[in-house]
């Protein structure tokens, strides 16, 4: 069993990304593993070091702009020691730029030292449960 968190960082509504991150955690949780789910917006001093497998979901901030919450950055470089750590990255599927957005999400995760495995855009809290039920969380080396 792996200790999992899903961090959300909301740049908007925040009723929509906690519900994805619910349903994410779900499905990480149907293949047998521990699962937290954390508002970095609100959970500011939360330590993310105990964690085997971190999840890191934002939004665009707007329909027709790439860019996520600067706080997001902020938070995951208090959150204690998150480098090397195995992770997952996702937006929310907002306008035309939900692909730049998960790269800009990406550079953050990566400029803290997080193991990208896999990143996703997701549309549904049914998505990213079925995602959660497919990610690879248990460690293979």
């Amino acid at each position: 069993m792996v200790r999992a968190a899903v961090v959300f960082y909301p740049n908007g509504s925040r009723e929509k990304l906690l519900a994805v991150a619910k349903a994410l955690a779900k499905g990480i949780e149907a293949q047998g593993h521990q699962v937290d789910v954390i508002d970095g917006s609100r959970d500011l001093h939360t330590k993310l070091t105990a964690y085997q497998y971190i999840a890191v979901g934002s939004e665009p901030s707007s329909f027709i702009s790439s860019k996520i919450a600067a706080e997001l950055g902020r938070f995951l470089g208090q959150a204690g020691m998150v480098g090397g750590k195995r992770s997952f990255g996702f937006v929310l599927k907002k306008g035309l730029t939900s692909n730049r957005a998960l790269r800009n999400l990406m550079k953050v995760m990566e400029a803290e030292g997080m193991f990208l495995r896999f990143s996703e855009v997701l549309g549904t809290p049914e998505d990213a449960e079925e995602v959660g039920k497919r990610l690879l969380v248990e460690q293979t080396d």
